[in-house]
């Protein structure tokens, strides 16, 4: 019988100007794009114009922020919905509509006879013919390629699909709490220039600690060191540490648990449109958590070395002795 592996090369050695098509913006190497899996599917409006609808805020209908979709967004949905016609051995598990982009999440339930981006194309197609149909001089509406994740870690997909029936309230809280979602420069921790995202607000606050434990702790003193932390937390204290070590992932995370106000410094920084996600989106939202990133975004997964390790708990000694400078614009 014919594996997976034999199949993609098969594919590959007789379409090789798709494997290096320039628009593939994320793929993850080695995997069979025709095999079964699920995927989380973004793609994005060219120049992230906000053609596919509206965001509203809550009214009689709606308890939540929601996207009233533009006769293009309508148009876009369908060709969604569309996709299972010529692809039979795919399911729809959750899309969700934005201004300025679309997620959704597909399910190859059976090996296709072509790979996702395949897919992907006559889906961007069926929305030019809509637009077309709409709009003969509309233009190109969608940016080049599209990025994928494959979900397959445990309660993956509940999650994801969680995350775009919330997008709309995120992106309410995002326009309404500007100044928390934006990428800040211009600071200085000791010597080293930084980005941020969050409240930097807590830079303010007059007591700080950095908090650093090894990793010889055993779970006894890690504990001690939770109780003390959080102590000093219900008393103002804001903590700040990178969360490397086992004992200084508890200790903050028991205090964000516990609502309490947090400065996290981050090896990996911030690419151009993130967002703290999840959680962390809400406690942006109620101004109690600042990231801080000392180098610039990358994509792949890197290993921390120890010099970094050193870095982040000097920068979180600074931050607690107030060494840093703000340069207001």
């Amino acid at each position: 019988m014919d594996n997976s592996n034999e199949r993609r090369k098969r594919w590959i050695a007789a379409h090789p100007e798709l494997v290096t098509k320039p628009s593939m913006k994320r793929r993850k190497v080695g995997h069979d794009y025709c095999g079964v899996a699920i995927y989380l599917v973004t793609l994005c409006v060219e120049g992230r114009r906000p053609v596919l609808g509206a965001l509203n805020g809550p009214d009689e209908r709606h308890v939540m922020p929601w996207v009233y979709p533009s006769q293009l967004g309508l148009a876009v949905r369908r060709a969604w919905q569309e996709i299972p016609q010529y692809h039979p051995q795919v399911k729809l598990l959750g899309f969700q509509l934005m201004p300025d982009h679309v997620h959704g999440i597909i399910h190859v339930t059976t090996p296709m006879p072509q790979p996702l981006g395949r897919l992907i194309q006559g889906f961007k197609k069926g929305c030019r013919d809509a637009i077309n149909a709409i709009a003969p001089d509309g233009g190109t509406l969608w940016e080049e390629g599209y990025n994928d994740r494959i979900l397959k870690g445990p309660g993956q997909l509940d999650r994801w699909i969680q995350y775009l029936i919330d997008n709309p309230r995120r992106l309410w809280e995002k326009r309404h709490n500007q100044d928390l979602f934006i990428q800040q420069t211009g600071m200085t921790i000791g010597t080293t220039p930084v980005t941020m995202m969050g409240n930097r607000f807590l830079l303010d606050y007059p007591e700080k600690l950095a908090v650093k434990c090894s990793r010889r702790l055993s779970k006894e003193e890690i504990e001690a060191e939770c109780h003390r932390c959080l102590e000093l937390a219900c008393q103002g204290v804001v903590l700040v540490s990178p969360c490397i070590s086992p004992g200084e992932k508890e200790v903050m995370g028991r205090a964000f648990e516990a609502g309490h106000p947090i400065i996290v410094l981050i090896e990996n920084g911030f690419s151009p449109y993130q967002k703290p996600s999840g959680r962390q989106f809400d406690a942006c939202c109620e101004g109690r958590l600042l990231l801080i990133a000392p180098w610039p975004h990358h994509d792949d997964y890197r290993k921390i070395t120890r010099a970094q390790c050193d870095t982040l708990n000097a920068l979180a000694r600074h931050i607690s002795n107030n060494d840093f400078l703000l340069n207001q614009r």
